[in-house]
């Protein structure tokens, strides 16, 4: 297996994004709202903030205690939806269970999200309205192109949590002539002989060992976008071992769909400076 490498891609990418804000002498802001005391969420935030400062974003971190009313929430959004300094806001997700998530996102000015999660905007993008893409999926596909593979022809198998990352993932997988279909997580032993089959798969469900190397062909393009943390490290979908001695190429976790999506998001945020 070949590593698709996205720290080299976060690199260039995150290059590209600092000249460009430089030269067009903008002054980005971004906000990120982080409800609640999640280990994780304070890592991804703490790099998210290191990415900034390395392309010349602003960053301003919001810490909200676990026990926040949404009311407190919705307010703050709304405050940072009217300042002018702030160009993108970002919610970090998970959110304690008391709070309603899609009236949060929802509640984001459309011109200001960041992670393109609002209803509105998911929308115009899968209507091909948006050239604006949500950083996780669009950091997969950034994954996949760097194998240097022709992608037309090919078929893609997406494994996921939920309907609506399964549909924006096949969106951009066939805008690149790649067809493709999403599997729920619950329903992979029924559709394990088109797992088997995929010219590319991904996975994004966080299940540890979900993949294993007999259940993907030679040639295979894997891209691992299952984070998970245990016992101190951050494991992926996929049971590495199991796939080592198989032609193809493959994303290490960590290392490989993670820094990719933080700077896209940083590129989203740019254009979003650049929008307003």
């Amino acid at each position: 297996m070949e590593l698709l490498e996205g720290k080299k891609i976060a690199e260039k990418m995150l290059e590209d994004i600092k000249d460009k804000i430089k030269s067009e002498n903008l002054n980005p802001g971004l906000a990120v709202i982080l409800v609640g005391n999640n280990d994780a969420s304070k890592i991804y935030i703490d790099i998210k903030d290191e990415a900034a400062a390395k392309v010349g974003i602003d960053f301003q971190k919001i810490e909200m205690s676990e026990d926040v009313s949404e009311g407190e929430v919705l307010e703050k959004i709304s405050e940072l939806n009217k300042e002018k300094e702030i160009n993108g806001i970002i919610v970090q997700l998970p959110l304690p269970k008391h709070l309603d998530k899609l009236k949060i996102i929802k509640a984001i000015d459309p011109q200001k999200d960041a992670d393109r999660f609002h209803p509105e905007n998911l929308e115009l993008f899968l209507k091909g309205d948006d050239d604006m893409q949500p950083p996780f999926p669009r950091a997969i596909m950034e994954l996949i192109n760097y194998s240097g593979e022709n992608l037309e022809s090919k078929e893609g198998i997406i494994i996921c949590n939920s309907d609506k990352f399964g549909k924006v993932m096949q969106f951009i997988l066939e805008k690149h002539g790649t067809s493709s279909e999403y599997i729920l997580k619950e329903d992979i032993q029924s559709n394990s002989e088109n797992i088997k089959n995929a010219d590319i798969l991904i996975s994004a469900c966080g299940v540890p060992g979900l993949i294993r190397g007999d259940t993907v062909k030679q040639g295979v393009i894997i891209v691992d976008g299952g984070i998970t943390r245990a016992d101190g490290k951050i494991i992926g979908d996929i049971n590495p071992d199991s796939v080592k001695d198989i032609d193809g190429y493959i994303s290490p976790v960590p290392g490989g769909v993670g820094p990719v999506t933080v700077a896209c998001l940083m590129e989203n945020v740019y254009l979003l400076t650049k929008n307003q």
